[in-house]
């Protein structure tokens, strides 16, 4: 019997590309990270990709939430939580760990689970430890699951602020004074601790910069002026991590770089300018996220300064191992010279952050730069690479 004019069923439209954002979790940073989610969210192209929103509460569940940017914003000063995203206050989102398997499943204490679908990509915008420090990036790699940014390696040095460091001064690049007081050193010996902070202060003079050496956003850092306040500043900073790094003041500009990950490579950004904050000690959380302190973009810089600056930040790039995605922070010193501060694989990631605007002002807006993130996270297999 012939089926040529039987009538023909539509071929299914080809699947598309499902992003997890994951976003909150377990560090003093979960409330940023939720606002960067709302901005993610509002910008990534639905008509091109699904998207799966799970968020991380702050004692480690992972929460199936509403899909609502709108109530992922700072008000009256204060950020968001999971915790008032969740759909549920028991149930938790479960991610394969089989490689051959990206079936993502959703249970609740006495009901069946359910599955969500695949996911072909998670969008971690997840700020600090347990997040952007290579454990969740160690987790998707077990998975197969392909991610957006820094893989374990980079992501774990680019969170230790003095072995990102140690790295830098290896590939040649100029760095500060710090010193590092370890917890083991704190735990055995309290006056020697503290006695090789003063003394490098007496190297390096006050004031000095104590801060936890695994956090970002600014936050447990404390502007030292003396002696006296030594020892709140290393409580505050012990209360989001116990390994402490202590830094000398470095008198200059403050200029950072954006790099990203293209078809043929890194490229940077145009640098900015952080201009003293008027109403802070120094460039804190509140002057980032809260009283939202603009910077100068593009950075009024020579346009050797500029080259310098964005060939610098590549190279931070590229001596970390970072994919993806980097903010490299960098102080212009009165003599003409760039000593790299620091590189954040996950930066402020909102519209008002640094990163975006720089790459803003060079031709790739909000929405654009998202999309090169998914597809260059699509592009790249997980695994040794």
């Amino acid at each position: 019997m012939s089926t040529e004019n039987l009538p023909q069923s539509p071929e299914q439209p080809p699947r598309k590309p499902r992003v997890a954002v994951v976003f909150g979790g377990r560090s003093s940073e979960h409330g940023i990270s939720v606002v960067t989610a709302g901005a993610v969210l509002r910008a990534i192209d639905r008509t091109k990709y699904d998207v799966l929103p799970i968020g991380i509460t702050r004692d480690g569940r992972w929460a199936l939430t509403a899909d609502e940017p709108e109530r992922m914003a700072i008000t009256d000063r204060r950020t968001p939580s999971v915790e008032e995203l969740a759909e549920s206050n028991e149930g938790g989102v479960i991610l394969p760990v089989d490689p051959a398997n990206r079936e993502v499943v959703y249970s609740e204490p006495g009901s069946v689970p359910k599955a969500l679908g695949e996911v072909d990509v998670v969008f971690p915008v997840l700020h600090g430890p347990y997040g952007e420090d290579g454990t969740l990036q160690g987790l998707l790699e077990l998975s197969g699951v392909p991610y957006v940014g820094a893989g374990v390696l980079a992501s774990a040095v680019g969170q230790d602020k003095e072995y990102m460091k140690r790295v830098f001064t290896s590939f040649g690049l100029k760095v500060g004074p710090y010193v590092v007081i370890r917890p083991r050193e704190w735990e055995r010996d309290e006056s020697a601790a503290r006695k090789k902070i003063i003394d490098f202060a007496g190297e390096h003079g006050w004031p000095l910069f104590v801060k936890p050496a695994r956090a970002g956003s600014s936050i447990g850092i404390t502007k030292v002026d003396d002696l006296a306040g030594l020892d709140e500043a290393i409580a505050e900073a012990q209360r989001h991590d116990p390994k402490v790094i202590v830094e000398a003041l470095l008198r200059g500009r403050e200029i950072e770089c954006g790099v990203l990950e293209f078809e043929d490579g890194p490229r940077a950004s145009v640098p900015a300018e952080i201009p003293p904050a008027q109403s802070h000690a120094y460039y804190d959380f509140e002057a980032k996220y809260i009283d939202s302190t603009p910077g100068i973009v593009p950075a009024p810089l020579t346009p050797e300064e500029t080259a310098e600056v964005q060939r610098l930040a590549v190279e931070a790039f590229e001596a970390t191992s970072c994919e993806g995605l980097v903010r490299a922070d960098f102080f212009l010193t009165e003599d003409g010279e760039f000593v790299i501060n620091e590189i954040n694989t996950m930066p402020g990631f909102t519209p008002i952050s640094m990163y975006p605007q720089m790459w803003q002002a060079s031709g790739i807006a909000y929405p654009e730069l998202v999309d090169r993130l998914v597809e260059a996270a699509l592009r790249r297999s997980t695994g040794l690479r």
